[in-house]
């Protein structure tokens, strides 16, 4: 059986430490010098991150602030995600890895296989298919979970996990939110309109397109069951052993390198 390193990290951090990491991995992966990993996490604050070519002018900086909330500049492309009451998972892949074949959608595909068994364990059937072209000529928000994309999780026609995925260096890094709780249209509170109104239209979009784990189950759901359901879904659907481990030496100074240098470095989170 194929063996696959996990970090499950139930201890939470912030944006820039997540996507430090998540690039450190990857990095590590594309060399050879770590083997795939799938990591799962949280955050703590919240965090708005945004995708690597979004404009920061999209941001309420003064709503972020006022709430607590944290801010990152993703390395994957997408738009705006309110990272807060969720799982998120970060797959790390040498390209040459039968799950990185093909091109991006068809990789998405592949991978979605995993997604879609650790909701089957948790007693849920959701959809992964390609998107449809109508919703590709749609017109764009700023919010990533009002949005379609290739072979993201769907349940009862509603956007549940979302899905950002970016090639360098040797190295296939896929990242997805999936989230337990709370009102998926508080996003909203931390991006820019023209007005009231349409922030509000902008809400209820995300809010009839998009939903929660837990809103889908109709039981609650925490980090700790869905992190279990996630580390099952992938061993089954990919024959894996999982093999639970920690970042190397070498990962975590790179992450702190990465932390510094750019995914807390404000002049990086503004370059757009």
């Amino acid at each position: 059986m194929r063996q696959m390193r996990l970090l499950a990290e139930s201890t939470f951090s912030g944006g820039a430490r997540n996507m430090a990491v998540d690039c450190a991995i990857a990095e590590a992966v594309g060399s050879a010098a770590q083997p795939p990993t799938l990591r799962l996490y949280g955050w703590q604050p919240f965090c708005l991150s945004l995708g690597y070519g979004q404009r920061l002018s999209e941001v309420d900086i003064e709503a972020l602030d006022a709430r607590g909330w944290d801010l990152v500049r993703r390395p994957s492309g997408g738009k705006a995600i309110l990272h807060g009451d969720e799982l998120t998972y970060s797959l790390c892949l040498p390209l040459d890895h039968a799950l990185a074949r093909g091109d991006v959608i068809e990789s998405y595909r592949l991978i979605s296989a995993g997604l879609l068994a650790a909701l089957r364990i948790l007693g849920m059937t959701a959809q992964a298919a390609p998107m449809a072209a109508d919703a590709a000529r749609a017109p764009t928000g700023p919010a990533c979970f009002a949005l379609s994309a290739h072979y993201e999780i769907a349940v009862g026609g509603r956007k549940l996990l979302g899905s950002a995925q970016l090639r360098r260096g040797g190295a296939l890094l896929q990242h997805g939110s999936l989230p337990l709780r709370g009102d998926i249209g508080r996003i909203c509170d931390a991006l820019v309109f023209e007005d009231g109104g349409a922030r509000e239209r902008e809400r209820l979009q995300v809010r009839q397109r998009a939903t929660t784990l837990s809103d889908s189950l109709g039981r609650p759901i925490d980090w700790t069951e869905a992190a279990l359901a996630l580390k099952q879904g992938f061993a089954e659907a990919f024959e894996l052993a999982l093999v639970e481990s920690a970042l190397s030496a070498a990962e975590r100074e790179r992450a702190v390198i990465l932390k510094n240098e750019r995914f807390g470095n404000h002049d990086y989170t503004a370059k757009r």
